[in-house]
């Protein structure tokens, strides 16, 4: 098993335009805050988005799901975590967990797909790519898979 997994943070202020009558952040923002997040990951592992795809890739969501545990509220500074549960031959799965402090608010599994800007077809992630995120992945993520149906002693 590699060293310690690494886990990307981005951190967020609630805006008061993102609460609902309830005065809690509306559902549909957390995949907005989600892509945020993504967003800085990859600037922070890769740098320019766009020059991945001038070399021929993009990434699109094929699946998202989110599980709403309580509600961040106006001004609260939202942590989103972005463990990466999978690196598959196309695709890779990112869990990200909300929280403010250390209240868990939401958590999820977000799925990507790989693909060729101008045909839109999958395409293999780029090795580069993989490389970068290898010390990304969650370690039961990856386990999960090779060990289902299998019990400790």
């Amino acid at each position: 098993m590699p060293g310690m997994t690494e886990t990307f943070a981005h951190r967020l202020r609630v805006r008061y335009s993102e609460c609902d009558q309830q005065g809690v952040v509306f559902n549909g923002h957390y995949l907005f805050f989600y892509d945020v997040a993504l967003t800085e990951m990859w600037r922070e592992l890769f740098g320019d988005y766009a020059q991945m795809v001038e070399q021929g890739y993009d990434l699109v969501v094929a699946e998202a799901r989110i599980r709403f545990r309580e509600g961040a509220r106006f001004d609260e500074l939202l942590e989103v975590s972005m463990p990466v549960a999978h690196l598959g031959t196309t695709s890779m799965v990112v869990r990200p967990v909300f929280r403010v402090g250390g209240r868990l608010i939401a958590d999820g599994e977000v799925r990507h797909v790989f693909i060729d800007p101008a045909s839109k077809a999958k395409k293999e992630m780029p090795p580069q790519v993989r490389s970068v995120l290898e010390p990304y992945l969650d370690g039961a993520g990856q386990a999960a898979g090779a060990a289902s149906g299998s019990q400790s002693p």
